[in-house]
């Protein structure tokens, strides 16, 4: 099924909207004709590599044109894409780069430091740098032969790997094919109605997989055009906004806050905006009002890197009637709710959250009893997440059973921030915050006559993990609360803490 290669998309926009703008950058505009023409010549310059099927090319670097023309360029030759997040520790990236044993690896020129502190020579990958120098990563797709043809992919080859925190501690890597990436477009092309006209403004890193899977792709393979900026700036966006008639924009709730409480909000005209999408948590009441006023509304969702990472939308006009809600099952998608033994319950029962459709990963890379784990013995992937649905079919997220902390859009495992020595015990917890949704706290308890504090516990994760995980606040107490078997009852250091 040749049609479900991702690699394809470009060279057929090309002939389908030649001319149409596919993407705005930093004042520059590229049509689908001059991408697709690029992504043909990265394409042969990963040939000329020796870059073939099945090969792994990490991405490490910011938004820009260049992440796009090597991503369209990677899966056309079969290969598989690693984006790096690149707020991860440089022990984290390293990880990344080793796990997924990236064959070629494309950075921005600020990363030397941060590889050659973590990377041997036997380590590292071959690399190509960003840039202008005439041995970067611009030039050299300039000089390269084009190579227009995509190789034939199956629904189930990978096209991606995307690493998402472990609750182990260390980052999995979710294998995501061409059938994954092309039902999430769809079903992002059906649920947000995202048509051919549609100006995107993508924000947020396209390392993430939100924004690469909702944001970038959908609008891709629609035809529309996508305005990207390199990192969020409340007053650009804001400008980006008036200036080129945005119709979709999507965020986290900070990003929407962000956007609300700048001084130029009330000047700005925002009557292109048609499409606003929202995940990462609930939007609270006050951003609700703020839009409103407006005469905006969104569309939020749940999802997972591990569904691509759609799961769910709640419509815009349901926005108040289903307040709290994170909708209905994305199109091309079904969710149940189900009790340990894996029996689907009735409407108002609380249970784990499981998900089965084309856009579900195939599995942990180099993981095969964590992959086993993930999914029931009838197929359904395990969120690890508690809800339940109400009686005309919405989701309601009540949990999470694995205790994930989401701060400002990013995900932080306890596991990865409990790796503290010289504690007696420590719990990590997501505590409310007004800009971040929820920043996370440590919890110890400590031997007779030491001590320590949150800059002391921060310092010593410094370097170690991605700054954003860091603990906000470190507070010691005399006993953690445990269950019969020992187990930390992180719901009463919640109650205490986070009420």
């Amino acid at each position: 099924m040749n049609e479900l290669g991702v690699g394809g998309w470009l060279a057929r926009r090309r002939l389908r909207s030649p001319d149409k703008p596919a993407l705005i950058f930093d004042g520059g505009r590229w049509t689908y004709r001059e991408m697709a023409d690029r992504v043909d010549r990265v394409a042969g310059l990963l040939a000329a590599r020796g870059i073939g099927r099945g090969d792994r090319v990490a991405y490490l670097g910011e938004n820009s044109p260049e992440f796009l023309a090597v991503l369209f360029g990677i899966v056309q030759r079969g290969a598989v894409f690693v984006p790096v997040n690149t707020r991860l520790a440089p022990p984290e990236i390293a990880h990344v780069l080793r796990d997924s044993a990236a064959r070629l690896l494309v950075h921005d020129p600020e990363f030397d430091g941060v590889l050659a502190s973590v990377l041997s020579e036997d380590d590292m990958p071959e690399v190509i740098r960003t840039g202008e120098e005439p041995t970067a990563l611009s030039a050299l797709v300039s000089g390269a032969a084009p190579l227009p043809a995509a190789e034939r992919m199956l629904p189930e080859d990978p096209a991606a790997i995307i690493y998402t925190s472990g609750t182990t501690g260390r980052p999995k890597g979710a294998m995501l094919t061409h059938q994954n990436l092309t039902f999430v477009s769809l079903n992002c092309i059906v649920d947000y109605d995202v048509v051919s006209s549609d100006i995107a403004l993508l924000i947020s890193p396209l390392f993430h997989v939100a924004s690469l899977g909702m944001g970038a792709l959908p609008v891709l393979l629609k035809g529309g055009t996508i305005v990207l900026e390199k990192g969020f700036d409340p007053a650009r966006a804001l400008a980006l906004i008036e200036k080129h008639r945005v119709t979709m924009l999507s965020g986290v709730p900070t990003t929407y806050q962000m956007l609300a409480d700048h001084p130029a909000w009330a000047e700005t005209d925002l009557s292109s905006l048609q499409k606003l999408t929202c995940g990462g948590s609930a939007v609270p009441t006050r951003i609700l009002n703020a839009y409103e006023e407006r005469g905006l509304s969104f569309s939020q969702g749940y999802g997972m890197t591990e569904t691509s990472p759609g799961g769910t939308s709640l419509p815009p006009e349901m926005s108040r009637a289903k307040q709290g809600s994170v909708g209905l099952p994305q199109f091309f998608l079904d969710v149940r709710v189900a009790d340990e033994s894996g029996q689907e319950l009735p409407p108002g029962e609380l249970g784990e959250v499981q998900l089965r459709g084309p856009n579900v990963f195939a599995g942990y890379l180099n993981l095969p009893d964590a992959t086993t784990a993930a999914f029931t013995d009838d197929g359904w992937f395990r969120s690890g997440d508690l809800g339940y649905v109400d009686k005309d079919g919405y989701l309601f997220i009540a949990d999470r059973l694995k205790d994930m902390i989401i701060s400002g859009g990013e995900n932080i495992y306890p596991a990865e921030v409990e790796n503290l020595p010289g504690v007696t015990g420590v719990a990590v917890i997501g505590v409310p915050d007004d800009r971040w949704g929820e920043v996370p706290w440590a919890i110890l308890t400590l031997s007779a006559g030491t001590t320590t504090d949150t800059e002391a516990v921060r310092a010593h994760l410094d370097g170690r993990l991605a700054r954003y995980k860091l603990p906000k606040n470190v507070v010691v107490v005399d006993e953690l609360p445990r269950t019969a078997s020992g187990k930390v009852r992180k719901a009463d250091l919640r109650a205490r803490f986070a009420g």
